[in-house]
């Protein structure tokens, strides 16, 4: 064992109390991000004239040098030390002497693993919006493909009016285009540097925190140190962003699972994203729609672990704080998973359009076409709603659609009824007079993919 405070003590810790106070098994995956921050405090310790020259350049070229090693697997983590940071140090003064001890001047670990945590956070923020982006695309894709695919929109889980699959899907472009905004705007109120701010009240050393600032990428540094190292609002709001991105797959989940049942059977799932069952040899089932929905609680868990974590610390650094990053990793792995494999399912998906379409028909969406068509006869629009719903009673009672009827039968419940209605209650018709912006119209949902082209180009 070994750490980095051991000085005032006079008997060894506990090894029950080490392994519990131990952050390695889980902080070690921010080696790249706590490497990187090292590197660029050791130029400006150096550049400051805080320690010589040539031990900064040594303390640069050993951390250089340990990033290589394990990248390329020459060495790995030892999960004996007591987090990532220890790591490092011991393993840079191995390798070039007392230098190595002179890089942790100016700095505390709550300043560093503010930093790595930042560092981590952003560059999660990047690929996770790399892959929202390419669902996305597969979404746009979809709905170009599928503008006078006709199918019914619910309320209340009942068909309610006529749409078209390009619409449906739109809406969760928008979705994901929301989220993607909230992931830029986390990332631009993270983007300041805490490295400097040392334990909790900054240091006498003359550091220049812009100069790290502006070489590790940020807009600037922090401006108050007690912040700096006991700020976790970023996790906490990404963890929100998060949760909200799982809340939407959540929701396209339950639809995909819905349509896929063999009552609605709108889809067929690709094999390579279903399962089968161990003793019912019929069964093609929606698992990773299921686990997509079903992980979304776990991810749910992690902001309200945290927000419970952080409600009662006082200011400044509590060893609590510890207990972000395991839950924030996993919620962080466990959304891009999500993401990408719920890409891949719908990407492979076939839509089965016909049954689409005549579930739109039995569903009777056409009815309020079909209230329209009777006011536009000049029949008062609740007369038309009560003779549409007689109708749709005969309808009923008859197992067909309104399409089904004969004139003679339209004509026993309002004489004004003539053959145009065919024209005027078909799925085209409803769904093309619906043309304002934001409808399901094609010529409507035509300039909405074009913005969407534009926006992802």
């Amino acid at each position: 064992m070994s750490n980095l405070w051991g000085g005032r003590f006079t008997e060894n810790t506990d090894s029950a109390v080490y392994d519990f106070n131990a952050s390695i098994s889980f902080d070690k995956r921010m080696y790249r991000q706590d490497i990187t921050g090292s590197i660029v405090h050791a130029r400006m310790l150096g550049r400051c004239g805080i320690i010589p020259q040539e031990d900064s350049d040594a303390i640069v070229k050993g951390l250089e040098g340990i990033l290589n090693d394990l990248e390329s697997g020459i060495i790995s983590i030892n999960e004996s030390m007591e987090d990532i940071h220890s790591f490092v140090e011991s393993e840079l003064t191995s390798r070039i002497g007392d230098a190595g001890k002179k890089l942790h001047t100016g700095r505390s670990r709550n300043d560093q693993v503010a930093l790595d945590v930042k560092l981590f956070a952003r560059d999660y923020i990047d690929s996770l919006d790399s892959v929202i982006k390419e669902l996305l695309v597969t979404l746009c894709s979809i709905m170009e493909n599928n503008l006078e695919t006709f199918m019914p929109g619910f309320t209340h889980m009942q068909k309610a009016q006529p749409v078209t699959l390009a619409h449906h899907l739109g809406a969760y472009f928008e979705m994901f285009r929301r989220d993607r905004s909230r992931l830029s705007d986390i990332r631009k109120r993270l983007n300041l540097c805490p490295l400097g701010s040392g334990a909790l009240a900054g240091t006498t050393y003359p550091l220049d925190r812009e100069f790290v600032a502006k070489e590790l990428q940020f807009n600037g540094a922090t401006v108050n140190s007690m912040d700096s190292v006991s700020d976790r609002d970023h996790i906490i709001e990404l963890l929100s962003a998060l949760s909200v991105i799982m809340m939407h797959l959540s929701r396209f989940s339950e639809e995909i699972i819905i349509w896929n049942s063999n009552e609605y059977r709108f889809v067929e799932i690709s094999d390579a994203y279903s399962t089968g069952s161990s003793i019912m040899p019929q069964k093609k089932n929606p698992d990773i729609a299921e686990l997509v929905r079903g992980k979304t609680g776990r991810v749910y868990g992690a902001l309200m672990g945290l927000l419970t974590t952080m409600k009662g610390i006082p200011l400044a650094y509590n060893k609590d704080m510890q207990e972000d990053k395991e839950q924030f990793f996993d919620a962080a792995d466990t959304v891009i998973n999500c993401v990408t494999l719920f890409n891949g399912m719908l990407s492979t998906i076939k839509f089965n359009k016909n049954i689409m379409e005549e579930s739109a028909k039995k569903g009777f969406t056409n009815a309020t076409d079909a209230a329209d068509y009777l006011v536009l006869k000049n029949i008062p629009f609740r007369d038309a709603h009560r003779i549409v719903g007689e109708l749709v009673l005969l309808c009923i009672e008859k197992g067909c659609a309104l399409d089904d009827l004969t004139l003679e039968e339209f004509k026993k419940y309002s004489s004004v009824i003539d053959k145009d209605i065919y024209d005027a209650i078909s799925m085209k018709t409803c769904v093309m007079k619906r043309c304002t912006d934001g409808a399901p119209g094609p010529e409507a949902m035509k300039k909405v993919i074009a913005q969407y082209k534009n926006y992802l180009s």
